[in-house]
Parts: structure tokens; C-alpha cells; sequence
């Protein structure tokens, strides 16, 4: 259950994140509804960054709560 929550909440900040920043982005990466282009790769990159960054909060907040 830990893990479809993390990647739950990566595929939402990854997702969130990319659609606002795609205005600002070159026209070659965006995304165009029901295509497959590199704008769908930018997007999976920045869920899989996501992701990076959920499972190592929670590691490093698991890591902080173990007794020293």
C-alpha cells in the first residue's frame, strides 16, 4: 500500500509540475493530447523524478525517527 501511494502522489506532483511549466517550455516538448511524442517522455521523466524524490523523503524521514 506505501508504494501506490508514493506513486500516487509522484504521478500527481510529476503531472502538476510539467503542466505548469509547459508554457514555458520549447514547442518540440510539449505534449499534445492523444499523440505520442517527446512531450509524453518530458512527462514521464518528471513523475519518475517525482517519485525519485517521495522515496527518498521517505527514507530519509524513516531513517530519522530509527533510536540512536
Amino acid at each position: 500500500m506505501k508504494n501506490f501511494f508514493h506513486a500516487l502522489v509522484a504521478v500527481l506532483a510529476g503531472n502538476a509540475a510539467y503542466f505548469l511549466l509547459m508554457p514555458h517550455l520549447p514547442q518540440p516538448l510539449r505534449h499534445v493530447p492523444f499523440r505520442t511524442d517527446v512531450g509524453l517522455a518530458v512527462d514521464a521523466a518528471f513523475c519518475l523524478a517525482a517519485l525519485g524524490l517521495v522515496k527518498w523523503v521517505s527514507s530519509w524521514n524513516r531513517e530519522s525517527k530509527l533510536p540512536r
